[in-house]
């Protein structure tokens, strides 16, 4: 499958371990706390950790292979501050240029005003709420480690670009569609002319993939209308569009982040296609693969390396061989290394999802 198929058939195709899902917890008043949702009394543990290379024991919880800890014993140490409020029964949580809102009835995650996925629920314990460590740490910033043979979780804060990325939206509820495309704007960066030329770029795509994915849905809902038209109390599904941005590196130099658009047009299940954009903040210009592994010649073949061998050791079950990326195959960067992904149904079934592929940076040395 080339590369103009995988990324723009939108419509057609697409701490280690426990520790670093772990959830995190937030103190609130008695009040405040019984609002939240209520949780069974659970046993709590002394736990280490290093928070920026100051020791100390923190009292954890353990529950289906997931540590939870009270925020309010980190609180100072990682400069965040915590609000309460109480008409909408949401707790904000702001710093290093983020804020992170947390709905407490209903679970839900709102960073830089981007609702963002998160499985985990709040739970109440001796007037205290628990919330989800990843969620908090990974997304505000910071790096967590664990050291199995000292059992130490370990939190840093992530020493990241001088910029801002706050959230702007596409949304429609109009011709029998809906569409709600997030998408993320930079501010405060000292160089404004590459800010300007990154911020225009992504808009540019977001516009272009809201066109394609409304365009998809067309024939979709003018059925709904015509089926409408002849009973207006019909069961009609409303054929939809979502996109949410996830940032995955922003260190060095560099910008990394990708938008999964997801579309709807009927049946069991719509498509999620994955648009990847890694920027030289130099120029502002788009790396390509090769350029992000390095420029080495041999990119290509110690990339497809290290995807066979993971294949081997997660005992992944394919649906057709892997053989080789393209030279221009789409990937974005974490703090590990490059990403690469499959896309779905490439490889795997559609309830795998979208595998992913660390490949360490020091493959490209």
């Amino acid at each position: 499958m080339n590369k103009k198929n995988r990324k723009r058939n939108l419509l057609a195709a697409t701490l280690t371990a426990a520790l670093l899902t772990a959830p995190m917890a937030l103190s609130l008043p008695a009040g405040q706390a019984a609002a939240a949702k209520a949780s069974p009394i659970l046993k709590t543990t002394a736990t280490p950790f290093s928070i920026e290379g100051k020791r100390t024991s923190i009292a954890t919880i353990h529950k289906d292979n997931t540590t939870y800890i009270a925020l309010r014993s980190l609180n100072a140490s990682l400069g965040l501050s915590t609000t309460y409020e109480k008409a909408a029964d949401t707790v904000k949580i702001t710093g290093r240029d983020r804020v992170l809102q947390i709905g407490l009835k209903d679970s839900s995650f709102k960073l830089n005003g981007q609702p963002i996925y998160n499985g985990s629920e709040a739970i109440v314990q001796n007037n205290t709420t628990y919330l989800p460590l990843r969620v908090l740490l990974e997304q505000m910033g910071y790096a967590v480690s664990y050291e199995q043979a000292s059992k130490m979780i370990g939190i840093h804060a992530v020493q990241e670009n001088k910029l801002k990325i706050g959230t702007e939206a596409i949304a429609s509820e109009e011709d029998g569609k809906s569409i709600h495309v997030y998408y993320p704007v930079l501010s405060g960066y000292s160089d404004t002319a590459v800010q300007n030329k990154i911020n225009a770029f992504l808009k540019k795509e977001a516009d272009r993939n809201v066109a394609e994915g409304s365009k998809e849905m067309d024939p979709q809902a003018k059925e709904n209308m015509k089926i409408l038209a002849g009973n207006p109390k019909a069961d009609v599904r409303t054929p939809s569009l979502d996109g949410q941005y996830t940032v995955s590196y922003n260190e060095k130099g560099k910008l990394s982040l990708y938008v999964d658009y997801y579309v709807y047009t009927g049946g069991a299940h719509g498509m999620t296609v994955r648009q990847p954009y890694t920027f030289d903040l130099a120029t502002g210009d788009v790396l390509s693969l090769k350029e992000a592994a390095g420029g080495k010649e041999n990119y290509v073949s110690a990339i497809n390396k290290e995807i066979k061998d993971q294949i081997k050791n997660r005992h992944m079950d394919l649906m057709v061989p892997f053989q080789t990326i393209e030279a221009d195959r789409d990937y974005f960067l974490n703090r590990n290394g490059i990403v690469i992904y499959f896309t779905q149904y490439e490889y795997t079934s559609y309830a795998e999802g979208m595998p992913e592929f660390v490949i360490p940076y020091s493959a490209f040395k």
